[in-house]
């Protein structure tokens, strides 16, 4: 049976204030022509400028508490619920006119988006559907969160949650994703937090428009809403963001997707395994560097990166994975390191300064290693979130995990870690700017 495009039957707008910018907001919905794919509009900017709800144009949020999207100037945040509505409602094609960078938060679930659709009307357009379909299991793995899709013939969704807290506990659901499944059972369910993290949310410029009314808040015994809508709420609205960031693959899907844990940033870069899996676009380095074998020794390294003795300081890559744009390195620290001659005299202690260089050039390796990136050099531009949480001595064997969160043409960011023995040493979140290597860059020895 053939399932044709559908969009809205007229215009509709919403109002409210926003989640995180705290402003009057307005999102108008407004019908669209067959693949004309799900469209935000600025209405609040010159020339109205549009932004397609596709994986490209994500944003990986550094926390796991919205949906962004944006190029340049043009950003949009917090799209997750009115995608999730479009998408469970089976809307392929329309324009999302904004007011301002954010659509209203309502009372914190998809529920007013789906009723205003539906009361407005639903139209099926004379163009067949596109449906993403795979044929063997994707997987993303990281950290303790996983999801993967498994093949199937319609769209289900299980979802495990796993809070180290009295009344959430784990918990996990499973739906088959249909209009009126959607409508009845996922659409309700309300964004949370827990109480404990608000006003680190606040001091990060999040959260301005949240309150009771649009959000389920979870104090350290109890919920201080009065009631909840369902029993397993918070696993229905972490279903209801899986749906709004998988609309993000740009056509409607079918699969088992099983998700554990998992947040936007992750999801989105789910999205995107997912594209690159099934239409073989799987970002590699050029062929020399890809038929270097496992462990990539420091000889092999010098290839990649300008650094020489006494900064070079790692010995050795043994992962490099183009997939999840992840690098691991090893760096021996031994008591010959030449600043352990004054950093301290009697009590030798690795710079704090040389953990952070010792991250970046791991994150160097696998940025310019990407085809696009060689024969150019990767410039550091600014450090965040720095934590150095232990000494590093001689015979410390330093394990630097590094993950690139964000790639244009002329700049990137990444996320470091460095573990000893297994324990959390330092970490950071590292930017840089790419650029041409300069003339006789090529003649270093």
């Amino acid at each position: 049976m053939v399932e044709y495009q559908k969009t809205i039957a007229g215009e509709v707008s919403i109002s409210g204030v926003g989640l995180h910018t705290g402003q009057e907001t307005t999102v108008t919905f407004k019908p669209a022509d067959a693949d004309t794919g799900i469209v935000f509009v600025r209405g609040d900017m010159p020339g109205k400028p549009r932004i397609e709800a596709r994986a490209e144009n994500a944003i990986l949020e550094d926390s796991l508490y919205l949906t962004a999207l944006g190029r340049n100037e043009l950003q949009i945040q917090t799209v997750e619920h009115v995608l999730a509505a479009c998408s469970g409602l089976g809307i392929d094609n329309i324009i999302l006119e904004l007011s301002s960078s954010e659509p209203p938060i309502a009372d914190g679930s998809a529920q007013i988006f789906v009723d205003a659709i539906r009361n407005t009307g639903i139209v099926t357009l004379d163009r067949p559907k596109k449906f993403i379909e795979v044929k063997e299991p994707i997987w993303l793995f990281e950290n303790g969160l996983e999801i993967a899709i498994i093949p199937s013939h319609r769209l289900e969704i299980t979802y495990k949650i796993d809070y180290d807290h009295p009344v959430v506990g784990i918990r996990s659901a499973s739906f088959l994703i249909t209009e009126e499944n959607f409508a009845e059972k996922i659409a309700p369910a309300r964004t949370f937090c827990f109480l404990k993290d608000v006003d680190v949310l606040r001091q990060n410029g999040k959260i301005k428009g949240g309150s009771l009314e649009n959000a389920i808040v979870i104090g350290e015994h109890d919920f201080l809403n009065e009631e909840l809508r369902f029993e397993d709420e918070i696993v229905r609205h972490k279903i209801l963001d899986v749906i709004g960031d998988l609309t993000l693959l740009g056509s409607p899907l079918k699969g088992h997707v099983i998700a554990v844990r998992s947040g936007h940033a992750f999801n989105i870069r789910f999205v995107r395994k997912v594209l690159e899996t099934l239409n073989g676009k799987v970002s590699k380095a050029s062929d020399d560097l890809t038929a270097l074998p496992l462990p990539i020794s420091s000889s092999q390294i010098r290839r990649i990166l300008p650094h020489r003795y006494p900064f070079l300081l790692i010995d050795r890559v043994i992962d490099l994975d183009y997939e999840e744009m992840r690098v691991v390195a090893i760096k021996n620290v031994t008591s010959n390191e030449e600043f352990f001659t004054g950093h301290f005299p009697q009590e030798p202690i690795m710079p704090g300064v040389l953990l952070i260089e010792a991250m970046a050039q791991t994150g160097g390796v696998l940025l310019l290693s990407l085809e696009a990136n060689r024969g150019k050099v990767a410039y550091l531009a600014g450090v965040n979130n720095t934590k150095i949480r232990r000494r590093i001595i001689p015979g410390d064997q330093l394990r630097i995990e590094t993950r690139i969160t964000k790639l244009k043409s002329k700049a990137g960011r990444v996320e470091s870690k460095i573990h000893v023995d297994g324990d959390l040493a330092a970490e950071a979140e590292i930017f840089f700017s790419i650029a041409d290597a300069p003339e006789n860059w090529n003649a270093r020895p």
